[in-house]
């Protein structure tokens, strides 16, 4: 989708109630900063209405804030490279997990070649107060998808890094574009799933890696070098649909891909501290990321989630999601891993 169809419906409407608008001429200067820190460029009517979604995100930000320092809330926002844009925008060009079609998918828990069913950890496993597979090697660097719902390339390859290093002692990065342009069954920049990418690289006979193939954030034709494979897949298999159950696979495993609703405002401008927010759905799931651990911080449970939104978005590209709150955002329920 094209960026100025997705103003089209809205640009006009706006700009009338922007004519008799004045600026806050206070953030004259934090403006141009953040213009010029982003890159951000618009033409003369752009920058009227931007500059009014700025503003807005601003006044929501310092309004959040004064009511985490009053208690109200568990964790801080910032204003980040998404802040002139909308939720609704937002959430158009940045979420790209597909849930209905996952949920109604009739396809197997696991490869049709497997006779597992769902969930490889009915033996729970002894679990201490926290784990972080990044101190581990388990994790590559944080990445950063662009404006492409490629959300569900990343989650997959981060769970696959780390299980190729546990296996092999290699960590590699993988190539998010070959999913993009060659995993036919998923649909690019327009969303996919998880397991469909893990059945892709089973079926191709491996994956190229990040430095053969490298990411260009929209999609193309195949270009997937076999004789330069660095990562198989034997099957996959899903997480069953609790937190507990996440936590032991996290534990037993290493990092799990997961989804989750990222469609708050909260979300999108998420700074540090441990994102809990009222309003997240369990069911309305949109985004792909991946569970690198577990915590708590100052008596809060926490999972390690690594974004794919770039160093700039959250703690340094991380997130600490509420755990063991009734499945907050629904980070329980669609919870996939590769076996190598």
């Amino acid at each position: 989708m094209k960026f100025s169809l997705l103003l089209g419906c809205v640009v006009l409407s706006i700009l009338a109630a922007a004519s008799g608008h004045t600026f806050d001429s206070t953030l004259d200067e934090d403006w141009k900063n953040w213009k010029s820190q982003h890159e951000k460029q618009y033409t003369e009517e752009e920058e009227t209405y931007r500059r009014l979604v700025w503003e807005d995100n601003m006044r929501f930000i310092e309004q959040h804030n004064l009511e985490h320092s009053m208690g109200k809330h568990t964790f801080t926002v910032g204003i980040n490279q998404f802040g002139d844009l909308t939720t609704e925008e937002f959430n158009k060009l940045m979420n790209g997990f597909l849930p209905a079609e996952a949920d109604n998918s009739t396809e197997g828990a696991v490869d049709e070649d497997d006779e597992d069913d769902e969930d490889d950890e009915s033996n729970d496993v002894e679990m201490g107060p926290t784990v972080d597979w990044r101190t581990k090697g388990y994790v590559t660097r944080v990445k950063n998808q662009g404006r492409c719902g490629s959300c569900w390339a990343f989650s997959a390859n981060g769970a696959l890094e780390g299980q190729w290093f546990k296996t092999k002692g290699q960590l590699v990065p993988l190539s998010e574009q070959n999913l993009v342009d060659c995993n036919v069954r998923n649909k690019g920049c327009q969303g996919g799933w998880m397991h469909r990418a893990f059945k892709y690289v089973k079926r191709n006979g491996g994956i190229n890696s990040e430095a053969t193939y490298p990411y260009t954030g929209r999609r193309g034709s195949c270009k997937f070098q076999k004789n330069q494979f660095v990562a198989t897949i034997r099957r996959y298999r899903k997480v069953v649909r609790r937190e507990s159950k996440l936590a032991n696979a996290v534990t037993k495993i290493g990092p799990i891909a997961v989804a989750i609703d990222a469609g708050q405002r909260t979300f999108q401008h998420y700074k540090r501290g441990v994102y809990y927010d009222k309003n997240c759905s369990s069911r309305r799931l949109n985004h792909a990321v991946l569970v690198v651990g577990f915590g708590s911080e100052g008596g809060k449970n926490y999972w390690i989630v690594k974004n794919s939104w770039g160093t700039r978005w959250g703690d340094r590209g991380y997130i600490k999601m509420a755990k063991d709150r009734n499945n907050n955002c629904g980070i329980a329920n669609y919870a996939v891993y590769p076996v190598v």
